[in-house]
């Protein structure tokens, strides 16, 4: 039996609600159980140096977790002067996730920064991040549309991200804290709306894990991505 009584294969209560942010141009509140993430997707004018006069867009995002968001108060990583190392990983798996389902030409050379910040973290602080970060997007571009600054839409397909583990020997969907923090191998997986993989990251923790058991979460994990997709797309309005 699974800490939360889930079934193997039921994600955590899923809340993702918009417009939480009035400056924003897209902003989503998102939530995996007792797992938060403030999402907010900004316009900016201009890209990086290294795409001036190339005639197309960048998307980017910035992750961090607030002081008290786990049991014990951390740091703000601005005091200590640099990010952590897990920060930097996760802000650029956000970042490439975003553009995987992005024609960044259509952008014209504008900038959309997408900034995470976990509000409160009990497992999934990525895949919450990835997931929510989706909408605030889809949103950002409704209204770059909508005010007539880009022609045609450029969010390609849906984007959305679950962790999937091997908790008691049993492969199991949508980890907690607990189960995380206990599972004998743990994966994180981000597909597109039409089941292509953006990416895949699995790792065995306390032993390898078998073929059979990757083909297992990675079932678990189609099925937790189509139930999410469906809330990403009934959050925005489609």
């Amino acid at each position: 039996m699974r800490p939360s009584e889930r079934q193997t294969d039921i994600l955590r209560a899923v809340t993702l609600e918009t417009g939480v942010n009035r400056y924003a141009e897209g902003s989503c509140l998102v939530s995996f159980g007792h797992t938060k993430v403030l999402v907010t997707a900004s316009l900016e004018e201009g890209v990086p140096g290294f795409l001036r006069g190339k005639g197309k867009g960048w998307v980017t995002a910035e992750y961090g977790m607030l002081p008290r968001a786990t049991h014990t108060r951390g740091r703000r990583e601005a005091a200590q002067g640099k990010q952590s190392g897990r920060s930097q990983e996760i802000q650029r798996l956000i970042g490439r996730s975003m553009r995987a389902i992005v024609d960044l030409k259509t952008l014209g050379e504008r900038q959309i920064s997408i900034d995470c910040d976990v509000i409160q973290a009990d497992g999934g602080t990525r895949t919450a991040s990835i997931t929510g970060a989706w909408v605030a997007l889809r949103l950002a571009t409704k209204y770059m549309m909508e005010e007539g600054l880009i022609t045609a839409d450029p969010i390609l397909d849906q984007v959305a991200a679950i962790s999937c583990g091997v908790f008691k020997d049993t492969p199991v969907l949508d980890l907690d804290y607990e189960e995380d923090s206990n599972a004998e191998a743990d994966a994180n997986f981000v597909l597109t709306g039409k089941g292509a993989i953006v990416e895949i990251q699995a790792t065995g923790e306390k032993r390898g894990f078998s073929e059979a058991e990757f083909e297992a979460l990675f079932a678990l994990a189609r099925k937790g991505i189509g139930e999410l997709c469906v809330a990403q797309r009934v959050a925005v309005g489609l």
